[in-house]
């Protein structure tokens, strides 16, 4: 049988494949695009030509926020683009000056921050970035497609391509490990194989790769997950001038002793998307007056003033998210070459948390980066082990969201998950920060920096920040709470 030839060396790296056309893919294929001749995206659905949920994303129905090193990161791969999404009607707000934050019960103190967010959905934000993307010269995005695995060099030690099938609506699932496609083979009915040197999967959490290695021959990545089972509901109501007094939203964190929280974000001028979550067995009613009475139990009178006052504008969505898990390509000794992993599929994390966005348009970044480094360098595009150095950079990229999210999950002893000997103290600090934050908006400003990316964690524990909690603990009162 006829072997897919190696690129020619004049058109070296010329070309360029995502899987998936969700943020995580739309970035990567936005730093390809500097580096690349050609870029082609492939998604499974129809891409909707307006701002509207997809069936491959079913999250997208669901409450969004941009948080604030996001905004910075998409600002910085699209300029312009926060004006852009200001124009479409998103709205902008200081979390700490504009919002209300409930942590253990207890209120932030309100005080101007600095630190930015973004509201708008999730389509809207898809919608903008896709557009950007396909305008950029060389970049195609292709719907409707079903990719069936990677194509390899017989010695299976570098990607050719991809092999693809259309897509009718209504189709299955993509078929699992076995359908991994190698040079030589004959593709089936209606296939095609679509050359490339490098591909990248931002297929999300449904993604293969761990399937399509050890097919190859290679190791499938360690994987850590914390099993919180969330569970949320998302509603949207029109927003008038009196709600929250004029906020733009209020978070409700769950805590030990009472895993519910419950959130509120202005998606437009006009508009609210409040969502009820729950943990470990809490679950959110989906009707109107059970979603009612659900917020009347939270710290705060928020999210239930919302509930209770503003016209419904559509009915409730549920969602169950059973646990973060992360990927450890960056733990791997053999690596495929021209393959890399992003966005879910790198690394998932509890969407109470709101970083997933933001996650995915770092990790684009830093792909853009090592790709500019390579051509300063005077090396071929994605040579010198291009998945080895971008799973290491990458995995410092997860790092701190990933230490919010699955920290803030093992606080509850019933979740699932491996725990440090450190993490007692850890909680009992943090435990006292979250109380003294509330009468101290340094404080406050700086957790929200760090809950928005903004600073490492360990900003939180400077000895500045430790002498504050010891000096606002004493000042700091009961938490706010609600009972049923």
């Amino acid at each position: 049988m006829a072997q897919i030839p190696r690129p020619a060396r004049a058109a070296d790296r010329s070309h360029a494949v995502v899987i998936g056309a969700g943020l995580a893919g739309l970035t990567a294929a936005r730093a390809l695009a500097d580096a690349y001749d050609r870029v082609t995206v492939l998604d499974r659905d129809t891409l909707p030509a307006d701002p509207a949920p997809r069936r491959g994303v079913p999250q997208s129905r669901q409450l969004h926020v941009l948080l604030a090193r996001g905004a910075q990161a998409l600002e910085e791969l699209f300029p312009g683009f926060l004006e852009e999404l200001l124009a479409a009607g998103a709205t902008r707000a200081d979390t700490q000056g504009e919002a209300h934050w409930y942590l253990d019960g207890h209120l932030l103190r309100p005080a101007p921050s600095g630190v930015i967010s973004y509201g708008a959905s999730r389509p809207r934000v898809e919608h903008h970035v896709r557009a950007r993307v396909e305008a950029l010269p060389g970049v195609v995005v292709r719907e409707r497609v079903e990719v069936l695995g990677p194509v390899t060099t017989p010695e299976r030690d570098r990607v050719t391509g991809v092999r693809v099938r259309p897509r009718a609506d209504g189709a299955g699932e993509a078929g699992g490990a076995g359908e991994t496609g190698r040079a030589g083979e004959t593709a089936g009915a209606g296939e095609e194989t679509i050359p490339a040197d490098l591909v990248v999967d931002a297929s999300g959490r449904g993604s293969r790769a761990p399937a399509w290695l050890e097919e190859l021959g290679y190791p499938r990545p360690r994987q850590t997950r914390v099993r919180a089972d969330v569970v949320y509901v998302t509603r949207h109501f029109r927003r008038e001038p009196h709600h929250l007094g004029g906020r733009s939203g209020v978070a409700l964190v769950p805590f030990p002793g009472l895993p519910r929280g419950g959130a509120i974000v202005s998606e437009r001028e006009d508009r609210f998307a409040v969502v009820l979550f729950g943990l470990l067995g809490e679950e959110p009613p989906a009707d109107e007056a059970g979603m009612l009475a659900y917020a009347e139990t939270l710290p705060g009178p928020d999210v239930a003033e919302v509930l209770r006052t503003a016209e419904p504008l559509n009915e409730p969505v549920r969602m169950r998210y059973p646990a973060s898990a992360r990927h450890h390509y960056e733990k791997l000794g053999r690596h495929l070459g021209g393959f890399l992993v992003t966005g879910d599929a790198l690394c998932s994390f509890n969407p109470t948390y709101g970083q997933g966005m933001t996650a995915a348009a770092q990790q684009a970044i830093v792909l853009r980066t090592l790709l500019a480094r390579d051509r300063d360098r005077g090396r071929s595009r994605g040579a010198g082990g291009l998945p080895r150095r971008f799973f290491r950079a990458a995995a410092r990229v997860v790092d701190t969201p990933w230490l919010l999210a699955a920290g803030g999950d093992l606080r509850f002893p019933e979740a699932e998950g491996r725990r440090g000997p450190a993490d007692g103290l850890l909680d009992r600090y943090l435990t006292r920060y979250r109380a003294a934050a509330s009468v101290d908006p340094v404080l406050g400003r700086t957790f929200l920096a760090v809950a928005h990316m903004l600073q490492p964690p360990a900003r939180l524990m400077s000895p500045g920040h430790v002498l504050r909690v010891l000096r606002a603990s004493g000042r700091a009162g009961g938490p706010v709470r609600t009972e049923s």
